[in-house]
């Protein structure tokens, strides 16, 4: 059988990402033809309205205009489209809008997936390339730190527990790093503490689901902990091959992190490698992702660049099999 050719979205709290990409279903084998992101904000002030912004919905219609344009150029058939939906539409009472538009642009409807299906999805998207040759042990402990959730899942060659838990970048940070309609710079130490503080309850909810003290290998996924990766690399620009299974250790990111925390929006604006969508909301992310090496006592973390998106991919080919 020949390659499939898939597009694959995955739309969350901070981000909206497509995937591109034939597959060989003999053996696994993913071939990027295009991958892009765009910050979009979808779950703008959602955790504390429960709605989608109208300018929120706009910003993410734009990037799926761009992206259905993507796709036709590309000669991708609409039954091998999947348009995944995480936090931010799980949580919104007008997620039905949200839903109507992006039928409109790209024919296709969002499937807004469960905490676990998300669990799911990263784990096959991060582990496929993870193989003997380096030398990692399992099981794998793959967190996939997003906008609105983070997502923890254990397992060897599949899941065997995964939670689901509502933490990330930009909840923590409209939760406990904005004052008057403005992100506080720096925060103060009692501001911190408050995100410690929900992070360390929500590392209590993910443990009683899944055993976090049987993990050998610590995968990270997503912005914060790519963003975090690129720092400990010192990379002059962002570079994706670099980043991918580069592996950061927990004096870096607790060195990182204390750096991010103590900077102004201009100090981290400036660091080269920083997307302008991440420069408010890092802080808060490189938090979540120390505590869970903290918590975990991981040394270091082996960090992915291949995740939902991937895994979202890969399971257009199973469908067609």
């Amino acid at each position: 059988m020949t390659s499939v050719r898939v597009a694959a979205i995955d739309c969350g709290t901070n981000s909206i990402r497509l995937l591109v990409a034939d597959i060989d279903p003999a053996t696994g084998a993913l071939t990027d033809l295009d991958r892009r992101m765009r910050i979009v904000r979808l779950g703008q002030g959602v955790d504390r309205t429960g709605r989608l912004a109208p300018e929120a919905l706009e910003r993410t219609f734009t990037a799926c205009r761009e992206y259905a344009e993507v796709i036709r150029e590309h000669g991708v058939p609409v039954e091998r489209i999947r348009f995944v939906a995480t936090s931010a539409s799980r949580d919104a009472d007008n997620r039905d809008d949200f839903v109507r538009g992006v039928v409109g642009i790209l024919g296709v409807e969002p499937e807004v997936i469960s905490g676990d299906q998300e669990a799911a999805f990263s784990f096959t998207g991060a582990t496929r390339g993870l193989t003997g040759g380096q030398a990692l042990e399992t099981p794998y402990l793959v967190v996939d730190i997003g906008g609105g959730s983070t997502e923890f899942v254990l397992g060897e060659d599949t899941v065997t527990a995964a939670r689901s838990v509502d933490i990330g970048c930009v909840r923590l940070t409209e939760r406990h790093l904005v004052a008057d309609g403005a992100v506080v710079d720096p925060p103060t130490p009692d501001r911190i503490a408050a995100i410690r503080a929900d992070i360390d309850a929500a590392l209590d909810d993910a443990a009683a689901a899944v055993p976090l003290d049987r993990a050998r290998t610590l995968v990270g996924l997503a912005g914060s902990v790519t963003t975090v990766a690129a720092i400990a690399l010192d990379l002059p620009e962002y570079d994706s091959a670099a980043i991918h299974h580069s592996r950061v250790t927990v004096g870096q990111v607790a060195a990182i992190t204390e750096r991010l925390l103590a900077a102004t929006h201009a100090e981290r604006a400036a660091i080269p490698v920083m997307h302008e969508g991440r420069v408010d909301v890092i802080g808060a992310g490189a938090s979540v992702l120390l505590r869970i090496m903290e918590r975990t006592g991981a040394k270091e973390v082996v960090v992915s660049e291949h995740d939902i998106l991937d895994g979202i991919a890969y399971s257009l080919v199973e469908a067609a099999a």
